[in-house]
């Protein structure tokens, strides 16, 4: 049976590329701008946000996959600002079970290809996580979560 997972990224604003959107962990939500989406240039990148979304998300979901049966941690960025960038901490000391945190890191949001961020995410050495802005769930529900987060953004025309 499938536990509902309190995380969703979501597009506030279809006009802007700031505070357009917002991260929601359990009762902790935070604001941010979608701007580093937009400009995107890699070849991974769509000139869709809807798409550009979803290709972070599809990562988010690749990410917490890898996780499944060996455990670890894995880092899924939500904000990219100028001077550093917000992720969520996805920790599994068994493989199944996982506390999924927010807060920032030092990283600087313009260092990354949003579309393409896994070579950056194993650099996060400076991680300060946010205090009552974490939950726990299982990998599997986890997964399936930001599956169907990034389905709904693949879905919108923009």
């Amino acid at each position: 049976m499938t536990t509902t997972v309190p995380l969703r990224l979501e597009r506030l604003d279809e006009r802007g590329s700031h505070d357009d959107l917002c991260l929601h962990l359990g009762a902790y939500s935070h604001t941010c701008d979608s701007y580093y989406l937009v400009i995107d240039e890699a070849p991974t990148a769509s000139q869709s946000l809807g798409a550009n979304l979803a290709r972070l998300l599809e990562q988010w979901r690749d990410q917490v996959d890898e996780l499944k049966g060996t455990g670890g941690t894995a880092y899924l960025p939500y904000d990219f600002s100028d001077q550093c960038t917000a992720w969520l901490c996805v920790t599994s000391a068994d493989g199944r079970e996982a506390e999924v945190s927010a807060g920032w890191s030092g990283v600087e949001g313009w260092s990354i290809n949003p579309s393409n961020y896994v070579a950056t995410a194993p650099k996060i050495t400076d991680f300060k996580p946010l205090p009552d802005a974490q939950i726990e769930c299982s990998l599997d529900d986890l997964s399936q979560c930001i599956a169907m987060n990034a389905e709904a953004h693949a879905a919108s025309r923009d």
